[in-house]
């Protein structure tokens, strides 16, 4: 479900699909973020049948004018992972506000696995 806001310049639907680039574009600019995975099996063969790989392990979900994000991402081993996912919490939050204008109520963090 998009979404909207309206302000003097008419009404504004931005989609889920395109709050997800945004934040999996922030999440992948990230210091100690190597890559977004899926979460589930479902979610990795929609990926092979879609043509956009960068929504690849962001969920959206919007509830009137909030929007509740969840990451889900391989880290590089070595880094500290509260301070990895602390700047990722920030980053997408941060992006996806400036992007959409809307308050991004929660963004939840989830640490599938390590990588060398």
């Amino acid at each position: 479900m998009p979404v909207t806001t309206s302000n003097i310049y008419g009404k504004i639907s931005v989609s889920d699909d395109a709050i997800a680039k945004v934040a999996a574009h922030a999440a992948l600019e990230c210091y100690g973020i190597v890559e977004m995975v899926s979460r589930r099996l479902t979610d990795s063969v929609l990926q092979l049948v879609r043509k956009d790989p960068y929504a690849k392990g962001v969920k959206v979900s919007t509830l009137n004018d909030r929007i509740f994000i969840e990451v889900s991402v391989m880290i590089k081993f070595g880094v500290s992972i509260s301070a990895v996912a602390e700047s990722l919490k920030n980053a997408v939050k941060y992006k996806v506000e400036q992007f959409t204008g809307m308050i991004v109520d929660t963004v939840n963090v989830n640490i599938a696995g390590v990588k060398l």
